[in-house]
């Protein structure tokens, strides 16, 4: 590895992996085309890291030996190309962290819904039995800065397409692919398999002592999934049928493992909907491969809190329940949250469309939901879709007007389920900032 290290983006990522570079010693330079966070600022100069801001110094940047890239630069940026094309390696913050990770083992989380909760709830059983570790990558905290300043026996990562598109040698212990659907088509050039290619890229450095998780029952997992030359040992979960290894669910009786399983009813599971069902399959299946006692594993999955801005539950008001579900920022995320309705709904959607199919909602729109509020800048695609499937379609441009019109609309036991299926940045900060900004309106009502 060159000693010349240039990281491009200093969000949480690329700050976190600059940390890692200068405790490694190397010779440093962060580079961001937009203004730095005032965090960041101050960690860049209580570590003495030079930095750039406001753009970019191609002179510096490529005089490295190396790039770290952040997750949300493309690479059909026009500086990332120059950097390909004078043979620069560029690689990203999980592939810099597993090369100085020692001994620490990785169970690692990746697919288009259900990542988050799936890795939370992995963390959660695993701290629950006593092990020491930490959850980092798309949540919170990143791996580099994870490993650089508190490292972890284990760490359980949440993993992204833009992540796995720039390792070299990333190998978890354990891979998880909790499902494939059409996401951030945008940033593949809507080309369906480049994105799938990189899922799958979470198995390509895996071993015959590793363990790859996925769901037999995700149709493009299933199609797409011999294609790659998977060497780890393979341990699907469904709830189509019996498995003599993984895991699956039949007649509401969740069953982990071959020779002595774990067997726990659904109703015991403290996260619930179908979708979730899923997510607690795929986290049982690697708490097994973690040798954690059945016990500790049922214990857990009981206890497990779900997450804010993932089919939280707000408050109900005048008889009227209004859940935020702001995490959802794609189609597939959209229809489970539908899916497991079973009031009559009044659907906040929008936000920037990603390549959006909303075909795949339509039968569940005209079977459950009465009125749709459109929470974006451009509705039209939305307004397309679903003028025929529900009565009322209405505009909003603030999570307040939002709130306001669905109360409107709505009636004592209907659902009021902000569960947008588009990214948030046409009018709010990310979906943290969304989910916040329709609690705090729903609070206000």
């Amino acid at each position: 590895m060159g000693h010349k290290i240039v990281i491009l983006g200093a969000g949480e990522s690329g700050i976190g992996a600059a940390i890692l570079c200068k405790k490694l010693g190397y010779d440093l330079f962060v580079s961001d085309a937009g203004v730095i966070g005032e965090k960041y600022l101050k960690e860049l100069a209580a570590y003495e890291i030079p930095y750039e801001q406001g753009g970019h110094d191609e002179r510096l940047v490529l005089d490295a030996d190396e790039v770290v890239k952040s997750p949300g630069i493309p690479h059909a940026h026009p500086l990332v190309r120059r950097i390909q094309a004078a043979g620069i390696p560029i690689i990203s913050d999980i592939e810099l962290a597993f090369r100085h990770k020692g001994a620490s083992r990785i169970i690692a989380v990746t697919g288009s819904n259900g990542k988050t909760t799936t890795a939370s709830l992995i963390y959660h059983i695993c701290r629950y039995a006593g092990l020491e570790c930490a959850l980092v990558g798309n949540i919170g905290v990143s791996i580099a800065r994870q490993t650089a300043l508190d490292p972890k026996p284990l760490y359980v990562v949440e993993v992204s397409s833009f992540q796995l598109d720039d390792i070299k040698t990333f190998r978890p212990d354990v891979a998880v692919l909790t499902n494939i659907t059409e996401d951030h088509l945008d940033r593949y050039d809507h080309n369906f398999a480049d994105y799938i290619s990189a899922k799958f890229r979470i198995t390509e450095n895996q071993t015959k002592n590793d363990h790859f998780i996925y769901c037999a029952d995700d149709p493009v997992t299933m199609q797409f999934k011999d294609r790659y030359k998977i060497q780890s040992n393979q341990l699907p979960f469904t709830m189509n049928r019996e498995l003599p290894k993984g895991a699956y669910i039949m007649n509401d009786q969740m069953t982990v493992g071959g020779n002595d399983p774990l067997t726990m009813g659904v109703l015991d599971f403290s996260l619930k909907g179908k979708h979730n069902q899923f997510n607690t399959m795929a986290a049982c299946l690697a708490a097994t491969v973690m040798d954690i006692r059945k016990e500790k594993i049922r214990d857990a999955v009981t206890k497990f809190e779900s997450l804010e801005h993932r089919m939280e539950k707000v408050a109900t008001v005048r008889g009227v329940e209004f859940i935020n579900d702001s995490k959802a920022t794609n189609v597939n995320s959209t229809w489970y949250a539908l899916e497991s309705m079973t009031k009559p709904v009044v659907l906040i959607l929008g936000g920037v469309d990603k390549g959006n199919d909303y075909a795949l909602m339509e039968e569940l729109v005209r079977e459950k939901v009465k009125a749709i509020v459109c929470l974006g800048k451009d509705n039209t695609a939305i307004r397309h879709a679903f003028g025929k499937s529900t009565a009322f379609i209405v505009d909003a441009r603030t999570a307040a007007e939002a709130v306001q019109a669905a109360f409107r609309l709505s009636e004592k036991g209907d659902v009021v389920l902000l569960s947008p299926a588009c990214a948030s940045f046409d009018l709010f900060k990310n979906y943290e900032d969304r989910g916040k900004q329709f609690k705090q309106a729903v609070h206000e009502l």
